[in-house]
């Protein structure tokens, strides 16, 4: 058996695994609320229990952000990883690549991966926002909000940006764990469908319900 032939499914293991073990959780455990209250508080209690909401939302915020640039940096790394053993295993030379979108091509189409609809569109947003939490504003952020404005809500009761003066747009970015669920089915699914061995799991159980909810299998 070739090396390239046995990484998607270790790959798609480790995904799973740090999803389940580490991400799910984390976020399940930070409290979130529906809506935030403003204007004037009635009593200092009142004052510090809607200052504490706040940072609880902006908390969970910044948790997911984060756990999508982990996850965008790791299934990067795969990519990188998978690449070289792929034209090694065929004693071919490899065309050189320049990081994220260079490698996906190169992997996809040697899987016969089709990234025209929803998997690489997650696919891309995942790196995108990564971008975005790595180096704030910028190309990546512009270039994120055109694509994907729903990102950005701007009516939303639900988050207040914590940073002092102007807006800045990259701070606003919002990820909840329907993104984070999008994220993991799409890795792990692309590594579902480069897996050319028996039994290769290329629909992953991570799914955002219609209600809004998250189902999937959890951790033991």
């Amino acid at each position: 058996m070739q090396t390239s032939d046995q990484l998607p499914r270790i790959f798609q293991a480790n995904l799973a695994r740090l999803f389940e073990r580490v991400i799910q959780p984390a976020m399940h455990a930070l409290p979130v609320h529906a809506s935030l209250e403003c204007g004037e508080a009635a009593t200092m209690e009142q004052f510090l229990d809607r200052a504490a909401a706040q940072v609880d939302n902006y908390t969970a915020n910044e948790a997911a952000k984060a756990f999508t640039l982990t996850l965008a940096a790791i299934f990067e790394r795969q990519l990188s990883i998978w690449a070289p053993a792929i034209y090694r295993d065929r004693a071919i030379e490899m065309p050189k690549s320049r990081g994220f979108q260079d490698f996906l091509a190169l992997c996809a189409q040697q899987a016969g991966i089709d990234l025209e609809g929803e998997l690489g569109a997650d696919l891309s947003e995942m790196f995108m926002v990564a971008n975005v939490v790595r180096h704030g504003e910028g190309s990546s952020c512009e270039k994120l909000k055109t694509a994907v404005p729903h990102l950005w809500d701007e009516a939303a009761d639900d988050y207040h940006d914590l940073l002092a003066g102007p807006r800045i747009p990259s701070e606003h970015l919002r990820i909840r764990t329907r993104d984070l669920v999008r994220y993991i089915r799409a890795t792990s699914r692309f590594w579902g469908l480069a897996d050319p061995l028996p039994m290769a799991v290329t629909d992953p159980p991570y799914r955002v319900e219609e209600s809004g909810g998250v189902a999937g299998r959890t951790s033991g």
